[in-house]
């Protein structure tokens, strides 16, 4: 039992040993990731990666922001494999959101989007910052105020130019997310100065700022007054289920006031959820959905008590419930595909094709994560992604559907050539070919067709089975299968044995049967031995001798065979098909051609299966003419005059004998006469065929078959080859090149007419170049097809670039035209707007900015873009005017984030800092919060003031 059960967990590795050798389309095995880069790294390289099996091996492409990158830029873009890396990475350029492609010949497929985000630290302002006075025993906020950066920060505070961090207590905090530092009550060793660190690990900076001083005023000391909280986490937070947040909450006040924190639903806070030793910041790890619910800061001292309050809300990013499995249908199947994910909120769905999106037509049906197909066609067949998408995160489940339509075909699985059976004995003969739709299976017995009778069975599955056989049944059996594209036949020998075996020219009956030397036992370890044996090239006849049967006879036994090209021991197929525990000998069919065998005999009783015999000695069966044609027959290419051939080599277990080789034949299609040639190589899998007379691209029937010293075997089915292809013998006319903007010209020209002597054309191929001695290298970029204009992009400003064009091919690339030169445009303006200034009238949103003034290197300002939006995720709408004031009339549901940038011949500018525009019922809120703190900071000495500090009331 334990030998059986160790080779069926052999079965998945023995289907799974083809590997890359089995056709499919692109897998991703790695995919790009959101990268932030940093500004001063002194790595000069960035790398989005993306990785993908595929048989054949697939190539790669990559879009930016939803557009192809030119990859022939190969001073600033190169692939490695299929990941993408980027020499010196500029921000503005660079960028956005990027997505990989994987193609081989089965399709596209998508990878998931991957951000790079350019992570920066400026510098603080140096202008000095006021001196802050304030009485003892007040409270107050000094501001940061963090200079302009991308990527996360953190805060600490110098006092004194001390090199010590300010240590945080229950009366001072600094808040990690706007960077302040509050004091809630002001003491005399609080006078000093005041220092605010910022660093941002991303971009691996720190910066300091310029030194607050903090002096105590003379004219009293601050009475008590209730907590003022001046710390307040948002009245929505949002967290991804499984992320970590942190709320923060401190308050001003006299006595110095307590935190506390509480779920405002009633609920006890979990014990996962630890609050910092100020009690200023609670911190929930692991955040789950029971998470979610409102929150309570309370502030409090003996004067009294101060409430905030804020709404937790978990969401989750998509995650797979159910993805597409491959498929691999007939013509005219149905097809429906489900794919379910899970997510908060829930997530929406969408189909792509080959990287297309798909959309529902009068035979493609789509219901979010259904796609049903109900009658499959050949141009069905292709890569398909399920999309499943929420505001969070966008993920992908690929499959294959393959649709297939093919005449019958016996190469793959061949009827049996000898099936051999006793008189009185039953036979089955399988018939499968390969054919889509299901090929209807006739069957005949030399010329006669067989039908179904009591003696004569029409499986369902197409196999023959015949009982009670006699003498006349020997013969040859032909299966005939059908189907709309074709018939195949194949045929198989059936040998009736009576009671006489032969061997070396003589005659033996059963009872004096020949022995071969085998061991084995039954599940008591029941010894079994014998001594001689005998092997054809497809046959090998064993005998053996039991041992003792334990009081548990021996049921059923079986045979076994290893060769060097298999995986372990496996079972043999025998005549008899099932050996009975009283029968000692049998002959082992299907066994290939000079190959070396070893054989062993399992016994099995009621009680189980024994442990196998030692292995026969090795024997190798008789050599024989190969009958395994080669497969992928295919070729092209080459030079002029040359016809190139090429196939898949037969594997050395299917050669059948010694002087194995390769015989082609081929000839120009509608010839009548085929030309043979031999490649005497077992290893060979191209032939290249010289002769001057030979036109470029002209079609060729090509068949590849196999031979050995047994003689020759058989061919392939034909294929069309073509001879090679001259390059392209014309230059492109037309050619001119226009500006587009500083970093892009537009080239066009126009298409040549090609025929066979001229050259064909698949592409045309783009060279560019400066009149820089320092530049070495040209520009190059393709196109294919009948594309007669190509934009390129990344060029410097100001700068005379010289193009030219040139038609390609197989073959290579054809004389270029003559060069012509263009200008770019001088480089945008490289000042943002700047004292932009918003209010709200009437349900518009009225902006005003100042005027750009350009340098003399820049582009003129010819009007300005106004970019606006409800959140990061959410499409941008423009609005262009040549003013530096707009009107825009959108609804206020939503916040608004807006930026303002230039546009100029030299392209758009450098952007204003986003400025976020909160809905109306915010605005409504906070106005009445404002009053409220007004009126609180005039009765308790306190007033805010533009500069951005809380400053003492006289």
């Amino acid at each position: 039992m334990v030998l059986l059960w160790k080779l069926i967990s052999l079965l998945p590795f023995i289907s799974c040993s083809t590997g890359e050798e089995t056709l499919h389309g692109p897998i991703f095995i790695q995919e790009p990731y959101d990268v932030t880069y940093s500004m001063g790294s002194a790595n000069p390289e960035v790398l989005l990666n993306c990785t993908a099996k595929g048989y054949p091996l697939p190539y790669y492409r990559w879009k930016q922001n939803g557009t192809d990158i030119d990859l022939t830029m190969s001073y600033h873009y190169r692939l490695v494999g299929g990941s993408l890396a980027i020499n010196n990475p500029h921000k503005k350029q660079d960028i956005g959101t990027y997505q990989c492609l994987a193609t081989n010949s089965f399709g596209t497929i998508l990878s998931r989007k991957a951000k790079l985000q350019f992570a920066y630290l400026e510098k603080f302002e140096t202008k000095p910052r006021s001196t802050v006075w304030v009485r003892e025993g007040q409270g107050v906020v000094l501001l940061c105020g963090p200079p302009p950066h991308y990527g996360g920060l953190s805060y600490t505070w110098i006092f004194n130019n001390t090199t010590l961090s300010l240590q945080e207590d229950s009366r001072r905090f600094v808040s990690q997310e706007t960077g302040n530092l509050y004091i809630a009550k002001v003491e005399p060793s609080d006078v000093g100065n005041y220092t605010c660190v910022v660093t941002n690990p991303k971009a691996e900076q720190s910066v300091w700022g310029p030194p607050t001083p903090l002096t105590l005023r003379t004219d009293g000391v601050m009475g008590e007054y209730e907590p003022k909280i001046e710390v307040r986490f948002p009245e929505a937070t949002y967290a991804a289920k499984g992320s970590s947040v942190k709320l923060e909450c401190f308050a001003l006040g006299n006595p110095v006031p307590s935190i506390s924190w509480k779920r405002s639903d009633g609920n006890s806070l979990p014990k996962k959820i630890e609050a910092h030793k100020t009690k200023g910041v609670l911190e929930i790890p692991d955040v789950q959905q029971e998470d979610e619910g409102s929150y309570e800061c309370i502030a409090g001292n003996i004067r009294g008590r101060n409430v905030a309050r804020g709404q937790l809300f978990v969401y989750a990013p998509p995650e797979w419930d159910k993805k597409i499995q491959n498929a691999f249908l007939s013509l005219y199947d149905s097809l429906v595909w489900e794919c379910k994910a899970r997510g908060k909120p829930s997530p929406s769905y969408s189909w792509l094709k080959n990287g297309q999106p798909l959309r529902p037509e009068e035979r493609i049906q789509i219901e979010n994560g259904t796609l049903i197909i109900p009658v499959l066609n050949m141009s069905d067949s292709g890569l398909y992604q399920c999309v499943a998408e929420n505001e969070y995160d966008t993920i992908y489940a690929n499959a294959e559907l393959r649709v297939i339509a093919s005449a019958p075909d016996f190469s793959k699985n061949p009827v049996k050539k000898l099936s051999v059976v006793q008189v009185g004995g039953e036979v089955t003969i399988g018939c499968k070919p390969n054919a889509s739709p299901r090929a209807v299976i006739n069957w005949r017995k030399g010329s006669e067709v067989l039908r179904q009778s009591k003696r004569v069975s029409l499986l369902e599955d197409g196999s023959l089975r015949l009982y009670n056989i006699t003498k006349a049944d020997a013969g040859m059996y032909t299966c005939i299968a059908t189907n709309q594209f074709g018939t195949a036949r194949n045929s198989g020998n059936l040998i009736v044995k009576g009671i006489c075996w032969g061997f070396d020219d003589k005659k033996y009956s059963s009872a004096s049967f020949w022995e071969v030397c085998v061991h084995g036992t039954n599940s008591f370890r029941q010894p079994i031995c014998s001594s001689r044996y005998n092997c054809q090239s497809t046959t090998a006849v064993l005998s053996w001798k039991a041992g003792l049967d334990n009081n548990s006879p021996v049921q059923i036994y079986s045979v076994q065979v290893r060769t060097p090209f298999s995986v372990g021991w496996q079972a043999a197929a025998t005549v008899p098909e099932v050996i009975n525990g009283r029968t000692r000998k049998a002959t082992v069919v299907d066994l290939s051609p000079w190959v070396e065998y070893e054989f062993r005999v399992v016994a099995s009783n009621s009680v189980g299966i024994g442990e196998p015999s030692r292995p026969s000695a090795l024997l190798k069966t008789k050599a024989a003419v190969p009958v395994v044609a080669p497969t992928n027959i295919s070729g092209g290419g080459g030079t002029r005059s040359e016809l190139v051939i090429t196939w898949e080599p037969v594997p050395e277990e299917l050669q059948n004998g010694e002087g194995f080789g390769y015989i082609i034949v081929f000839r120009p299609l509608g010839s009548t006469s085929w030309t043979k040639a031999v490649v005497a190589s077992v290893e060979a899998s191209k032939y290249v065929y010289r002769n001057e007379s030979i036109m470029p691209l002209s079609p060729f029937e090509v068949k590849v078959g196999v031979y050995n010293n047994e003689g020759e075997g058989t061919l392939s089915s034909i294929s069309i080859v073509y001879s090679g292809e001259d390059e392209p013998q014309i230059a492109p006319a037309g050619t001119s090149a226009l500006s587009v903007s500083a970093a892009e010209v537009e080239v066009s020209w126009q298409p040549i007419a090609w025929n066979r002597h001229t050259g064909r054309v698949l592409g045309y191929e783009v060279l560019y170049w400066t009149d820089d001695p320092k530049e070495s290298t040209a520009g190059k970029v393709r196109v294919s097809g009948n594309v007669t204009a190509k934009n390129i992009t990344g060029l410097k400003a100001n700068t005379v670039y010289f193009t030219t064009v040139r038609a390609y091919n197989t073959a290579g690339t054809g004389p270029s035209s003559t060069p012509v030169n263009v200008t770019t445009k001088k480089s945008p303006p490289s000042q943002p707007p700047a004292n932009i200034a918003w209010k709200l009238t009437n349900s518009k949103i009225c902006l005003n900015w100042e005027h750009v003034k350009t340098m003399e290197n820049e582009s003129e300002v010819l009007g300005y873009k106004i970019l606006y939006r409800q959140n990061r995720h959410s499409k941008a709408h423009i609005l262009e005017t040549n003013n530096t004031s707009a009107e825009l009339l959108v609804p206020f549901e939503e916040d608004y984030l807006i930026e303002i940038r230039t546009v100029s011949d030299g392209g758009d500018g450098s952007s204003s800092e986003e400025i976020r525009i909160p809905k109306i019922s915010s605005l409504s809120s906070a106005a009445t919060k404002l009053s409220q703190s007004i009126k609180h900071l005039l009765t308790s000495g306190i007033l805010l003031l533009s500069s951005g500090f809380l400053y003492p009331f006289p």
